[in-house]
């Protein structure tokens, strides 16, 4: 077998590694590995693909610990609502999801996200209307097409309006069903290898959609089956209130007697924790997916990102649905990440690295791959993203991670997601961006008709 070697020769490079090494230099990728880096010239290798890094920024690839693929054929519809009635307005749309709108809606959603620098990418997909066919598998065959490392995660609603839920009865499942049929996914897809490009997590939607019950057999499952969970939790005022109505407790202390939290649990949004609730999430090592871009757009709040760190909270970042984030654009996250976090705490609050660590280090951390992506380093998977930094937006800049952070989204030179090219000269190379265009459009007009 002839083994693949990349050079990216000439470039800045940000390691995030344990010593936080930065330097001029070098990066050298064999298949799916990081085999060399360091300052300086790169030796010479043998028919190797040579990339002239000068002028870009090496940064690890970017994990996004939260999205709902379905949506980017639903993006613009209910700009100005809160949380409850975009939900609501939707809801009915949503229910006529199938096997082709979630493929061509992933498809979209991922090639965004490689252009903006996402090389792992985590879906919470809790939405099956009957009949829709496979949901889950359409979205998987879009991961492979675009070529992204994928952890769906296999959600679920059995709550409904005649329960006192928030969703309609066409969209809910039997509490036996969705146990069975996620159990089935995982045995079927997911892959718990180190360079695994594809696993699953355990993911009921959220306490207001998901009954007690399916909430604590869920999380009983996948620490049977050895593998991660989450769900949505304090998202909103009105979910606290619901709560407080309903159990007598806020979310998290809710979350927390069904047996969610621990280090191989993470939430969306995590907006509404008072101090005591940060320090036991820290204390459990319980994950946050902070999604700015859309609490702002849905006007929600802003999460403690600076304060869960802080407490020891893995803080990832997540562009979450894209009907409620329509840009779909994972590098915008690092950037709201830190003018929110210093709009809320200060000009100190957050700096432009530990911006950077949350949407590679943290993210990796809390999907339980930081052994394996994150950072660059010898003998980790090559999920690298290099952006160039030398054109009129960015000439001049000094410091190129405030570059990439604070200023405007450069062009992507390369993404490689296992050491094979997913984006260049950016653009997507694995598909055709304006065929997949031209299906989302017709998609989300058959879908509003």
């Amino acid at each position: 077998m002839t083994t693949a070697t990349i050079v990216i020769d000439g470039a800045q490079v940000v390691t995030l590694d344990p010593a936080r090494r930065e330097f001029t230099g070098h990066v050298v990728v064999e298949d799916n590995r990081i085999v060399a880096l360091g300052p300086g010239p790169a030796p010479s290798y043998d028919r190797a693909r040579v990339v002239d890094g000068r002028g870009c920024l090496i940064t690890p690839g970017f994990v996004n610990t939260h999205q709902h693929l379905y949506q980017w054929v639903t993006r613009g519809l209910a700009a100005d609502a809160t949380l409850f009635g975009w939900l609501t307005q939707l809801y009915p749309m949503w229910s006529r999801i199938d096997e082709q709108s979630v493929h061509v809606a992933a498809l979209g959603a991922l090639a965004q996200l490689a252009r903006t620098g996402c090389t792992t990418a985590a879906d919470h997909h809790y939405l099956f209307p009957h009949p829709s066919g496979d949901l889950l598998e359409a979205e998987i065959r879009a991961a492979a097409e675009v070529g992204l490392r994928f952890h769906p995660a296999r959600g679920s609603m059995d709550l409904s309006e005649k329960d006192g839920g928030l969703p309609p009865d066409s969209v809910v499942q039997d509490r036996d069903e969705i146990l069975l049929a996620t159990e089935a996914a995982i045995d079927r897809w997911h892959d718990p290898a180190p360079d695994s490009m594809l696993r699953i997590v355990v993911a009921p939607c959220s306490p207001f959609s998901v009954t007690g019950e399916l909430m604590r057999e869920a999380a009983e499952l996948a620490r049977r089956k050895g593998v991660r969970l989450h769900t949505h939790l304090a998202e909103t005022t009105d979910e606290g209130d619901w709560c407080h109505e309903r159990f007598g407790c806020t979310p998290s202390q809710y979350a927390e007697e069904l047996g969610w939290t621990g280090p191989d649990v993470w939430f969306a949004h995590g907006i509404h924790f008072d101090d005591a609730e940060i320090k036991r999430l820290g204390q459990t090592g319980t994950g946050i997916a902070h999604c700015p871009s859309s609490n702002a757009r849905l006007g929600a709040g802003i999460a403690r990102a600076a304060d869960l760190r802080l407490a020891g909270c893995p803080v990832g970042l997540g562009v979450d649905g894209a009907a409620s984030n329509e840009a779909g654009s994972l590098l915008e996250e690092v950037r709201h990440a830190l003018l929110f976090a210093r709009a809320r705490g200060g000009p100190q609050a957050l700096g432009v690295r530990a911006a950077l660590e949350m949407a590679t280090l943290d993210g990796a951390r809390i999907l339980g791959r930081e052994n394996e992506i994150g950072s660059i380093e010898v003998g980790k998977l090559a999920d690298l993203a290099v952006w160039r930094l030398d054109t009129l937006a960015h000439a001049g800049i000094t410091d190129p991670v405030a570059a990439l952070v604070l200023g405007s989204p450069p062009p992507l030179e390369l993404l490689l997601v296992n050491g094979r090219p997913v984006v260049e000269h950016d653009a997507v190379v694995t598909l055709d961006e304006s065929t997949v265009a031209a299906e989302v459009a017709r998609t989300q007009r058959a879908l509003l008709r």
